[in-house]
């Protein structure tokens, strides 16, 4: 059986040469995020709580987007495996318009929403002046940070459909330009250095909606110049056409993955206000552990994104002979990945916590929570790769019912309870949610096993350039 779980030379070369631009983009992102994190935690634990909860509600939108270009991008691999450019134009299409449109929608409800959401992560004991000082900076940070939304999306419909055709460098390299040009403001704008005014946590804002800016002048301009290696691209703009038959695909194959994303990040949402529930610290330290989790988790992560790649482009191909076991193969090394970062994470994670101007009550915690964090890696892994192989057939129903409905019926439930009616401490309902995934990782490798996800949903015949 374990020989069967371990590929050849070839595949592993294959996975690394996939996984790793992502990786390096996502890594280099995740780290940059990180050392923002800790600019801002430097100017004080009050702003950091503030922007930790502006990001919460910031995630959820960034996993909306996700989950779109995600829905659509099932039939983008599959076409890009059928060399069927015309189908990868129409499916990008798709995405610009629809994310557009939601970018719109979730502007508005955080422009007029901000106050009650944000109070939402305020509630647990702590000094008043504290949590209003919190809920300031964060309002003062998410209103900058409306201003990027558009920029990151009509991103991320690019660099979503150059990775479903293979290229991975070209994303990789602008989210480079991009999380550097974020390292060097952050610097300059939160501290005021060379002649600028010390800006805090605004400062913080402008130099990550810059980025954004900059990250899609990036792609948006070189794929363009090279047309003819990404031919998706050519007469993408001259018509928002999309056929009518691949949109109510995209809808009926795509819409449960869609939904999938926003209510899985709306579901963890839900499970941090209950941490939060418990103290006020509590926000400020789960922000660190989960900041720094992103980080670690870079790698394993990047592999599950490659595992949908590959399965999509095989399944696109008619490759469908040997792919149950290609899939065990991936989720195995996304496996092993998770275990060895997992070690480094548990051995980092009473030093980490010292970089931050904050409570020792709040560092000791954050460390704890990174140690319960580092050993659920490896529940975090299966799942994570489970859940990108069952999304590579179309499976959206079983991939919805996999991840989201899991969170809220599982993750939620358990947490809501513990944390209101109960006397559990912040570590022990920490752990009961993490390692219940274990239940998931249960279901993840049934349904992989089971087969069901090995359909192909694109036509066979090639269509017209």
């Amino acid at each position: 059986m374990l020989r069967k779980l371990i590929g050849t030379k070839e595949f592993y070369r294959r996975v690394i040469l996939l996984a790793l631009p992502i990786m390096v983009q996502n890594g280099i992102t995740n780290f940059v995020n990180m050392l923002d994190n800790i600019m801002v935690g430097r100017i004080g634990t009050v702003e950091m709580t503030g922007v930790a909860v502006a990001n919460q509600l910031l995630f959820v939108f960034n996993l909306c987007i996700f989950g779109a270009v995600s829905g659509a991008g099932i039939f983008g691999t599959q076409f890009a495996g059928s060399a069927d450019h015309k189908g990868v134009r129409d499916t990008f299409r798709f995405k610009v318009v629809f994310c557009t449109v939601l970018t719109v929608l979730c502007m508005a409800l955080f422009f007029f929403c901000d106050g009650p959401l944000i109070n939402l992560y305020l509630k647990g004991e702590g000094e008043v002046t504290d949590v209003l000082a919190s809920l300031a900076s964060a309002k003062d940070y998410l209103r900058i940070m409306m201003i990027g939304m558009i920029p990151y999306t009509l991103a991320q419909c690019y660099s979503s459909t150059l990775r479903e055709t293979g290229e991975t460098v070209l994303p990789m390299a602008a989210g480079i330009i991009a999380v550097l040009a974020n390292l060097c403001l952050n610097t300059v704008l939160i501290f005021g250095y060379l002649g600028f005014p010390a800006l805090g946590v605004k400062g913080a804002a402008i130099a990550t909606v810059i980025s954004r800016f900059a990250e899609l002048a990036v792609v948006a301009v070189y794929t363009g110049m090279k047309a003819q290696k990404n031919p998706f691209i050519i007469g993408a703009f001259r018509s928002l056409k999309v056929p009518f038959s691949l949109t109510k695909n995209i809808f009926v194959k795509g819409l449960p993955l869609m939904l999938n994303e926003t209510l899985w990040a709306a579901g963890i949402a839900i499970v941090n206000q209950c941490y939060s529930v418990i103290s006020y610290d509590v926000v400020s330290a789960n922000n660190i552990c989960t900041t720094f989790f992103n980080v670690f988790s870079t790698a394993f992560m990047a592999v599950g994104v490659a595992d949908g790649i590959i399965l999509g482009q095989k399944l696109g191909a008619g490759e469908t002979d040997d792919a149950k076991e290609t899939a065990f193969q991936l989720i195995f090394f996304s496996f092993t990945v998770s275990a060895i970062v997992g070690v480094i994470f548990f051995a980092c994670a009473r030093v980490i916590p010292l970089a931050y101007n904050a409570t020792d009550e709040v560092r000791d915690l954050a460390g704890k929570l990174m140690m319960i964090t580092a050993l659920s890696m490896p529940v975090d892994a299966i799942a994570h790769a489970s859940y990108f192989t069952l999304r590579s057939g179309g499976k959206a129903l079983i991939t919805f019912l996999f991840d989201s409905c899991f969170v809220w019926v599982v993750n939620i439930p358990i947490a809501w309870v513990l944390s209101r009616y109960t006397s559990i401490g912040i570590l022990a309902l920490y752990a009961i949610v993490q390692f219940s995934g274990l239940i998931k990782d249960v279901l993840g490798i049934t349904f992989v096993n089971s087969g069901m996800w090995i359909i192909r949903i694109v036509p066979e015949e090639k269509k017209a350039q």
